[in-house]
């Protein structure tokens, strides 16, 4: 087992009283009550078993211990304790260990091991049984049509997850250990021979470079590491907890990386694309899912300018078509538009938030506050004006379009800066904040790939199948932003 942390090797000793002191020390085990050992003699010798609470199958155990008690009714014949042991085991993983480090670490990973006196090896036996819930389908990535099973917290749970959807001998997944405290098991899963190998040696070259205590935020603080993002709002990883698109995007040629106690898979290398693409548009037929796409583009452009151009086009009346002539307010109002569009902003996310920390019981007395209360009375007292509401509503509702909440916030905060930007320097304001941030979204390139792959670098190919959802048979080459080490997906259909 690969690990990130080297931990120290001491050897265990061939006499097991002096191990026994050396764990009840280091683990704590007079003061910890989820730590414990069971002796045993067995064939004239000491036997100890060392195990976690709460981390083990209990049943498993049971079994173990059944199995050592048989065996005082056993002649061994010319085989020695140790081997005798081993070969009752029912169990499918049975290891050797020769430290002491090793030991603590598999015994707080669920397993457990067993000293046997004047021997200096431990058998780890696999009994784990981590608590979690069953796979069932996420809440932000729902479908009308499809399979309803997620990711749970359990990463062994997760690859097997994967595997059912790609049962593929090169499909390879790797483990090692996060944090000198912690020791988070870390898995990277890429198919060998599609995933560029460039590509997954850098995962593991950053990876094995994090030297921090514990990763208690599990994969927000893996993608941190992986990516430098900084300050940078736009989310340069893609996270997904659906098995059906993380196995889609590894036969594409993507890297996932999967942390245990997390059901987010996070999927790399991606574009700013990736982030607005959904699984329904490839559970309907392709003009269906064409349909939805564009949907959801209008709506997360709406989301995104509608607000700053009704700002622009009321602060300078001139601008305003006849056509349009009837936006803006008709009644002034002793608050500035710009305060607010603002306080409406920050109050639709106040109420976002607040909704995500109220009981479910009470969600629907937060709902009635807001509409009723807030919205109606903020309109009566002149607080807001009906247009205001109306404009904010819609941008609000583009955005719960988008399918990554990630990206959802980062373009609420580009639009507060448009709007404070169209308040400040109205079309100038508006213009160049719109060209400043399409700059250096342009200059972005997490993991050495331009983020706005196939717009810029223009792609035609790439473009056309981000604005037309393709029928399946005509998708024969893999995307080139991943570098696959295969190109060529499927033969002609």
């Amino acid at each position: 087992m690969k690990e990130q942390t080297k931990r120290e090797h001491t050897p265990l000793s061939s006499h097991i009283h002096k191990n026994e002191k050396i764990f009840k020390e280091r683990l704590g085990m007079d003061d910890s009550f989820d730590v414990g050992v069971r002796k045993l003699n067995i064939l004239e010798k000491e036997v100890q078993i060392y195990y976690c609470n709460g981390l083990t199958n209990i049943e498993n155990v049971i079994e173990v211990l059944k199995e050592l008690m048989h065996l005082d009714h056993l002649d061994p014949e010319a085989d020695t304790v140790q081997e005798t042991i081993e070969n009752h085991l029912t169990h499918l993983q049975v290891e050797y260990t020769e430290t002491i480090e090793d030991c603590i670490f598999y015994m707080l990973s669920g397993l457990v091991f067993i000293l046997l006196e004047d021997e200096k090896k431990a058998f780890v036996v696999d009994v784990r049984n981590y608590p979690g819930r069953s796979p069932q389908e996420p809440d932000t990535e729902r479908v009308v049509r499809g399979a309803r099973d997620g990711y749970t917290e359990n990463i062994i749970e997760n690859t097997g997850l994967t595997r059912r959807h790609i049962r593929d001998e090169n499909l390879r997944n790797e483990i090692m250990q996060i944090g000198s405290r912690s020791k988070t098991d870390i898995c990277i899963s890429y198919i060998h021979g599609v995933a560029d190998p460039d590509l997954v040696s850098i995962i593991k070259k950053e990876l094995e470079q994090i030297d921090i205590d514990g990763i208690s935020m599990a994969d927000k603080t893996i993608e941190e590491y992986l990516v430098n993002q900084g300050w940078n709002p736009f989310p340069l990883v893609r996270y997904t907890e659906r098995p059906d698109v993380a196995s889609t995007h590894l036969l594409e040629g993507h890297v996932a990386i999967i942390v245990d106690t997390s059901p987010s898979v996070i999927m790399l290398p991606v574009t700013f694309f990736h982030h607005v693409q959904h699984a329904e548009e490839f559970r309907q037929s392709a003009a269906v899912g064409t349909f939805l796409r564009w949907v959801r583009f209008i709506g997360i452009i709406s989301s995104i300018l509608i607000v700053p151009l009704w700002s622009l086009l009321v602060l300078q009346p001139d601008m305003i078509p006849d056509a349009l002539s009837y936006l803006g307010p008709e009644e002034e109002s002793n608050v500035p538009l710009m305060a607010q569009v603002l306080v409406a902003e920050f109050g639709i996310e106040l109420l976002r938030m607040a909704a995500i920390h109220t009981p479910s019981p009470l969600a629907t007395a937060l709902g009635l506050v807001a509409a009723l209360l807030i919205g109606d009375v903020a309109i009566s007292v002149g607080l807001l004006t009906p247009e205001v509401i109306l404009y904010m509503s819609l941008g609000a509702v583009g955005i719960f379009a988008v399918p990554s909440a990630e990206m959802g916030t980062a373009l609420k905060m580009l639009r507060i800066v448009l709007i404070i930007a169209t308040g400040l320097f109205l079309s100038y304001g508006l213009v160049i904040a719109l060209t400043v941030v399409l700059i250096l979204m342009a200059g972005m390139k997490p993991l050495h790939k331009p983020y706005l792959w196939p717009f810029l670098p223009f792609d035609p190919k790439g473009m056309w199948q981000i604005a037309i959802r393709t029928t399946v048979p005509s998708m024969r080459l893999r995307p080139r932003i991943v570098n696959p080490k295969d190109p060529v997906k499927q033969g002609d259909n």
